[in-house]
């Protein structure tokens, strides 16, 4: 009796299945195929080198603008280069996505404002620049150890009150330049030298973005326990270096207080 099923109307369902059978070759082809690969967890050593590359693509920037950008003429490739920075910062840390051209184009335009930056102040201050590469170094070398021995640990409460104390030293830094840009002498004082509240501004500074950089490291190591995607290894290795950078200006501007600088 014909079934009433249309797909096995006209011919039996046992020539139906012999005609769509794979053949022996086509078996074979079925089972030399990759299956489907999860992404790669990232390890250690993915941030590692992707902290390296990022750093140094910032480092090289920066000795290009250094070395080639007149002080006197500077302002323009400044100005377009906080510009590109800012823009691609706020994009990867609020998007969180992070790979290889977002990251190391952020860190190339941030590297020519470090680098004129830089120039500018140890042509007024010399040596302060060199100094404060000094200084940031050991302080990335104090919170790595904190961080490897839990001298420190990482906890809610703590983000919460570093991330609260990091918004408030940018909103204090905002309300200082429109105070600068009405015209009031020496802003609110947290930038000028010759107030000492400026002082405590800096190490206080300094201080959140050691505890930044902690918050990094902790990042860096549930990553990696929880097995992140690989790619993750590059939004790790921007928020290091952007807190190594926070801490290396904050570095430069108190060590040219130090010795008697103005803004």
């Amino acid at each position: 009796m014909q079934s009433r099923n249309p797909a096995f109307r006209g011919a039996s369902f046992q020539q139906r299945a012999q005609a769509y059978a794979p053949s022996a070759q086509q078996l074979q082809d079925m089972y030399n195929a990759p299956a489907y690969a999860p992404p790669r967890p990232m390890t250690l050593d993915d941030v590692v080198v992707r902290g390296f590359l990022t750093l140094g693509t910032l480092i090289f920037t920066g000795a290009l603008a250094w070395t080639l950008v007149p002080i006197a003429q500077a302002g323009p490739f400044l100005i377009l280069s906080l510009i590109v920075e800012l823009c691609l910062g706020l994009y990867i840390s609020f998007s969180g996505r992070a790979n290889a051209p977002l990251v190391l184009t952020f860190a190339a335009f941030y590297g020519v404002a470090v680098g004129i930056i830089s120039h500018a102040y140890n042509d007024l201050y010399h040596g302060v620049a060199f100094q404060a590469v000094i200084g940031t170094t050991l302080a990335f070398a104090a919170v790595l150890a904190a961080h490897a021995f839990k001298i420190v640990r990482v906890t809610p409460r703590l983000t919460r009150f570093v991330i609260a104390a990091g918004l408030g030293l940018f909103g204090l830094m905002v309300i200082n330049l429109l105070a600068y840009a009405f015209g009031a002498q020496g802003g609110i004082g947290i930038r000028d030298p010759g107030n000492p509240i400026a002082y405590v501004f800096s190490i206080a500074a300094i201080l959140i973005g050691c505890f930044f950089l902690l918050l990094d490291f902790d990042m860096v190591e549930k990553g990696v326990r929880f097995g992140a995607p690989e790619q993750f290894a590059w939004y790790c290795a921007f928020g290091i270096t952007l807190s190594l950078v926070w801490i290396y200006l904050e570095m430069l501007r108190l060590l040219s207080y130090l010795q008697g600088g103005r803004r």
